[in-house]
C-alpha cells in the first residue's frame, strides 16, 4: 500500500511538472539604437490567460520608462519605427487610464535604477501566446519597445513617452 501511495504521488508530482513545463515561454533580447543588448524579457504564458513579462535589464538611462508591445516584430535602428504603433488588435485608445479602453500593448510605467538596471515581474491579461488575434505572435509577431520617457497612460496614441530607446521582436 505505501509503495502504491509512493507511485501516485511521484507520478502527480511528474505530471504537475509536465502541465508547468507545456506554458508557453519565449524570450525576447532587446538592444538599444547602437545594436548593444540592454537585457531580456522572458514571457511566459499564464494558466489563468495573459502573459506575464519577466523584464531583466541593465545599461538604460535611470528613471522612468515605458514598455510596450508593439505591432510589427522589426526593430531597426536607431529609431525603431519599424516596430509600428502599439499592439491594439481591438482598435481601441491608448492608455491603461483611457475611459474608452486601452491599447493590448499598454503596460504600466517601471523605474531604472541608478546603475541602469531593472528587474521586474509584470503581467498583461490583454494578449497571449498563442494563436488568436491577441496572441504576441499574430500577423509575424509583435516587439517589446522601451521609451525614453514614462507614458502618462491618457495621450492617444503613445502617452508621451518619448523616443524608443531599445527594442526587441517577438517571434516563434
Amino acid at each position: 500500500m505505501k509503495n502504491t501511495f509512493s507511485f501516485a504521488l511521484a507520478l502527480s508530482l511528474a505530471l504537475a511538472a509536465l502541465a508547468s513545463a507545456s506554458l508557453a515561454k519565449t524570450v525576447v533580447h532587446l538592444n538599444d539604437a547602437q545594436g548593444k543588448s540592454v537585457g531580456t524579457v522572458t514571457l511566459s504564458e499564464q494558466k489563468s490567460g495573459g502573459v506575464e513579462m519577466d523584464v531583466n535589464l541593465q545599461d538604460l538611462p535611470p528613471g522612468d520608462h515605458a514598455i510596450h508591445f508593439h505591432q510589427n516584430a522589426k526593430c531597426e535602428a536607431p529609431d525603431f519605427k519599424s516596430a509600428g504603433p502599439h499592439f491594439n488588435p481591438d482598435g481601441k485608445k491608448h492608455g491603461l487610464e483611457n475611459p474608452e479602453g486601452h491599447h493590448a500593448g499598454d503596460h504600466a510605467n517601471f523605474t531604472v535604477g541608478a546603475n541602469g538596471k531593472a528587474k521586474l515581474k509584470t503581467e498583461s491579461k490583454d494578449v497571449n501566446l498563442g494563436a488568436d488575434s491577441h496572441s504576441l505572435f499574430s500577423n509575424g509577431g509583435t516587439a517589446i519597445v522601451i521609451h525614453a520617457k514614462a507614458d502618462d497612460q491618457k495621450t492617444d496614441p503613445a502617452g508621451n513617452a518619448g523616443d524608443r530607446i531599445a527594442c526587441g521582436a517577438i517571434t516563434k
